[in-house]
């Protein structure tokens, strides 16, 4: 066999997987819409769950997914990103850095459930806050640090290698070169770490279970306060998420319709993070346009 023939039946097999990885992803989020047929329903989407009854809407559960992304992102980026500055830029090889990998790699492979328990000890037990908004978003913070941090150090270490050293030769100072130069060139690589974060935070279940709880109060947002649990901006309130409401409507099945719901439910998830992406992806290409000239 030739080097020609072998070359068309590698090239054929990795085509095929791509279209079946495609044809998969296709058929799950068209399979999840047609179930959940009218999703994008004003009175679903804004209004309240109805206890043992049917017919209720998810506002309160899809207003706490938003507050909880915006909530865990506030805290993960600049602790993700910094680290990865200071992981490409900053660290020298010893015990340190390979003692800060290790415990980046340990995080990674750390099971939801676990992070999850770990949350209800120290953030739900320990602070004596009780199940609450923040002791979520910092379970889920837990969660992501170790992937955004990964993406975070090899987009900057990437893109530092053409224009590093240009910039320190015109006399820049390292600080400027990463604000300036690095960090610019490797928002498109970093904004997908942050797409990743926030996919999860959309999705995760299990470790909001024992941290976040699994009660989602009626909002009145004619009260603006983080800390009063009357607010729905408040920071120690339940804070019930999409993607918990569906577990609890699974597994416990709570009104009539609770397979419809859940269904319906999965769908807006689903919408949500489609749009989130493309939105980001959009984004993240005009910041990086905006800062390098390019069109």
């Amino acid at each position: 066999m030739n080097a020609k023939l072998k070359d068309k039946i590698w090239t054929g097999v990795l085509y095929v997987v791509s279209g079946f990885v495609v044809i998969l992803l296709v058929s799950l989020i068209s399979y999840i819409l047609i179930q959940g047929g009218n999703c994008l329903n004003p009175t679903f989407l804004f209004g309240n769950p109805k206890v043992g009854e049917a017919g209720g809407g998810i506002g309160p559960q899809l207003f706490n997914s938003f507050y909880m992304l915006v909530v865990s992102l506030l805290i993960s980026i600049p602790f993700g990103v910094g680290a990865g500055i200071y992981l490409a830029e900053y660290a020298k090889e010893g015990f340190l850095l390979n003692s800060i990998r290790l415990c980046i790699e340990t995080m990674a492979s750390l099971p939801s459930i676990v992070v999850g328990l770990f949350g209800l000890l120290v953030f739900v037990n320990m602070t004596h806050w009780g199940f609450t908004l923040l002791s979520g978003a910092l379970a889920i913070t837990v969660l992501n640090l170790p992937s955004l941090t990964r993406v975070s150090e090899n987009a900057i270490r990437a893109a530092a290698k053409p224009v590093k050293e240009a910039s320190l030769g015109l006399g820049a100072t390292q600080w400027q070169t990463i604000k300036r130069v690095i960090l610019p060139s490797a928002i498109p690589q970093i904004l997908t770490g942050i797409i990743l974060a926030a996919g999860r935070i959309f999705g995760e279940a299990a470790a909001l279970l024992y941290t976040a709880g699994m009660s989602a109060p009626i909002l009145h947002f004619n009260n603006f306060s983080l800390i009063e649990k009357s607010s729905p901006f408040s920071l120690m309130r339940p804070a019930e998420t999409l993607s918990v409401y569906i577990w609890k409507l699974n597994s416990e099945g709570m009104v009539p319709d609770a397979a419809a719901i859940a269904n319906k439910a999965s769908a807006v998830l689903i919408i949500m993070v489609l749009i989130f992406n493309l939105s980001a992806r959009i984004l993240g290409k005009k910041i990086y346009e905006s800062y390098t000239g390019k069109k």
